[in-house]
């Protein structure tokens, strides 16, 4: 659990950290503090004058699964998907909004990054093995370095979250604390 280094373009990619996914029982982390590790992170990347992207989720994929999703006509509280305050979103962020788990299928992240000549992301938020393990795959797949904060993720289910940090994200890319991350931000 090292990240050795970041990209002179890297970006911080903060995944569904919105009012409606934070509110639900996480483990092993509590939603607040996985919220506040990762405005730290968005704070010392904007200071840093690098590109920081917060991703919210809107909708669903429309396949069949398994696992009930819940009844058709619950709707969800008007505010569920607004981001948290803590973030102190500003002008310059990037925002996406995306219907699937993962924030570049169907969405402009890619572009946005390559605009800006981004070679790394950072990633971080809720759910580890959803919503933020899809997105660092796609990151990987599109050809980014990958760094994911692991106190700066958790999930809805521990073992799902150990299994993502100790085993799928170590093969996408490096994780390291949100410390650690800053420091390498210089």
């Amino acid at each position: 659990m090292t990240a050795t280094t970041l990209d002179p373009r890297t970006a911080l990619i903060l995944v569904d950290l919105q009012k409606g996914i934070a509110g639900l029982p996480t483990a092993p982390l509590p939603a607040d503090g996985v919220i506040a590790n990762g405005a730290r992170l968005a704070a010392a990347f904007r200071k840093a004058d690098l590109p920081v992207v917060l991703v919210n989720v809107a909708g669903g994929a429309p396949g069949r699964t398994e696992q009930s999703r819940g009844a058709a006509s619950h709707q969800p509280p008007a505010d569920w998907a607004d981001l948290v305050p803590e973030l102190d979103q500003q002008p310059s962020d990037i925002t996406v909004t995306k219907q699937q788990w993962g924030a570049f299928y169907g969405t402009g992240i890619d572009l946005e990054l390559r605009r800006r000549g981004i070679t790394q992301v950072v990633v971080a938020g809720i759910a580890t093995s959803i919503g933020v393990e899809s997105t660092a795959r796609a990151a990987h797949e599109h050809g980014y370095h990958v760094t994911v904060a692991t106190d700066a993720v958790t999930d809805l289910d521990a073992e799902t979250h150990r299994v993502s940090v100790e085993k799928i994200l170590p093969r996408l890319g490096e994780t390291d604390t949100t410390d650690a991350i800053i420091a390498l931000l210089g």
